[in-house]
């Protein structure tokens, strides 16, 4: 089966390369969330639904179900993916993802990275204004209404210290009544980097 990565805002498809390497899994997909090819406008590389629909193109043709492990921004376009697309999701891996987009933590998100030099959004993928305008088309997501459509085996995970999504990782657990809950010892927000052999455990659970 494949297992395809979907990295978080301001991450890379490479932070993902150790937990693919421990994991062993041998069929993966992790692509440049921000490199996707798409139509051609500009707008689309830093817009929710801009991400989503090239996401949706990506997988058009892909027969077998595949397994969706995703972070933050992944884990939030894993869900949507999902909740569309049931018959290709096999099952999901949602690390720090909300299912019900926090508007005051996207703002002030925004407020920071407004602060923040130019510079410091060299090597993510974005430009800083792109950066600020991806963050604030998340603004109005919430999937809390369509959960219920997704039926497929889930394990929900998050970082010990990761405070501003532990409970939202919590109620996820609730309302996939599927779901099982790993929270991992020690780790922050970017379990993937932090704490790979803890995410390559799961993913080898199957």
């Amino acid at each position: 089966m494949k297992t395809v990565f979907w990295h978080g805002l301001g991450q890379r498809a490479d932070d993902w390369k150790d937990t693919i390497r421990l994991s062993f899994c041998e069929d993966t997909d992790c692509p440049e969330l921000f490199s996707l090819e798409g139509d051609n406008r500009e707008e689309d590389n830093s817009t929710y639904t801009g991400l989503l629909d090239r996401l949706e193109k990506r997988y058009e043709d892909t027969a077998e179900p595949f397994r969706i492990c995703g972070l933050s921004l992944g884990g939030i376009l894993a869900l949507d993916y999902a909740i569309r697309h049931t018959d290709k999701v096999a099952s999901l891996v949602l690390i720090g993802a909300q299912y019900k987009v926090p508007t005051l933590l996207i703002d002030f998100q925004n407020l920071l990275f407004r602060c923040m030099p130019g510079k410091a959004f060299e090597g993510t993928g974005l430009s800083k204004q792109d950066m600020i305008k991806l963050a604030h088309s998340m603004r109005s997501l919430d999937f809390s209404r369509r959960l219920s459509r997704i039926t497929c085996p889930a394990v929900v995970v998050c970082g010990e210290k990761d405070t501003a999504n532990r409970k939202a990782a919590e109620r996820l657990r609730e309302k996939l009544p599927q779901a099982k809950l790993h929270i991992i010892p020690g780790a922050g927000h970017e379990v993937n980097t932090c704490a790979p052999e803890a995410v390559a455990a799961i993913l080898k659970m199957g």
